[in-house]
């Protein structure tokens, strides 16, 4: 199928996902128009998954799903990838005015043991509240065997390593990692397209006349890095937050037009602060877009001062 001509970055639809820890900040922040009354915990910006697919807003291409563009348009689109059966990034906005459950996601070769798919991710913190935490892996002094015991006392906490974080910081979290996002965080995240998480504590929510929430304890613990102990927050030398197998990742403070990639190679942008332009089409904070290989205009620019983006690219092949 011939692709139509794209003068434009590809902008989806966001597809907003209620949770018991979510609010609104989404809307007062970024402008997005939530459902009326509901505690929205993510946005997922741009996803190819069975049960949830992005839609092209405008231009040419609108009303497609991300998929069809994936299996009809890929080469126009992504460029020269690998063949894979669905798009690899699964990118989302996060709103945490509570804890989420502490989890963690499988790596490779337990995913497959357990019907499973693994997951890595990145969070970039777009907005934070003071005092404001991540949980990641286990303070010093913690086994398997203190943890399962901590876990029937209801008393998990105590091995969380907790790092506090401002507006800014970003973390790497492999699959394998446990890790829970504490109140008051805003965040972008950069994922593996998948969906799997087992939950191993729900901060007894329970007991606070919540709804008990599904734990997969024994799953979890199958997965769990225990050697994974008081990791950091990333420290970039430079652009590049991160840079691996699944995808390159890098933050921009954009002082002067740049092309965001390479003829050929797809590009998506996520505007952090200020505003921006690319082909003609302007981004605030919060909005995410598709940079097509084939499109030509593809420099963005910054408009007024305090510009900086995400700029997500899958690795070269």
């Amino acid at each position: 199928m011939a692709t139509p001509k794209i003068i434009q970055p590809l902008v989806f639809e966001p597809l907003f996902m209620e949770r018991v820890w979510g609010g609104r900040r989404l809307e007062s922040l970024y402008g997005k128009k939530l459902p009326s009354a509901a505690l929205i915990g993510e946005s997922w910006e741009i996803v190819d998954r069975p049960e949830a697919q992005s839609v092209v807003h405008e231009g040419p291409l609108r009303g497609a799903t991300l998929h069809q563009l994936w299996c009809k348009h890929r080469e126009a689109i992504f460029g020269k990838v690998a063949d894979r059966p669905r798009f690899p990034i699964l990118a989302k906005l996060l709103d945490a005015q509570e804890n989420l459950s502490v989890q963690v996601h499988p790596p490779k070769a337990i995913a497959k043991k357990l019907k499973g798919e693994s997951k890595s991710e990145l969070w970039y913190v777009a907005n934070a509240a003071p005092k404001a935490r991540i949980y990641a892996g286990f303070k010093k002094g913690a086994t398997r065997e203190n943890f399962t015991k901590a876990l029937e006392q209801g008393k998990v906490e105590k091995h969380l390593h907790a790092l506090e974080v401002k507006s800014g910081d970003a973390i790497f979290l492999p699959s394998g990692r446990m890790h829970a996002l504490g109140a008051g965080n805003v965040i972008v995240e950069i994922q593996e397209n998948s969906d799997t998480t087992y939950r191993i504590y729900d901060w007894d929510r329970a007991k606070k006349r919540r709804a008990p929430r599904q734990m997969h304890i024994d799953e979890a613990m199958q997965c769990v890095d225990f050697s994974d102990v008081e990791p950091h927050l990333l420290q970039p030398k430079g652009e590049r937050l991160v840079r691996n197998e699944l995808f390159e990742i890098e933050k921009w403070d954009l002082r002067e037009d740049r092309e965001i990639a390479k003829l050929g190679r797809f590009a998506i942008g996520v505007c952090i602060s200020g505003e921006l332009e690319c082909a003609g089409r302007k981004f605030k904070p919060g909005e995410f877009f598709l940079v097509p290989a084939e499109l030509e205009k593809r420099r963005v620019k910054p408009l007024g001062e305090d510009v900086s983006l995400l700029r997500v690219m899958l690795p070269e092949s």
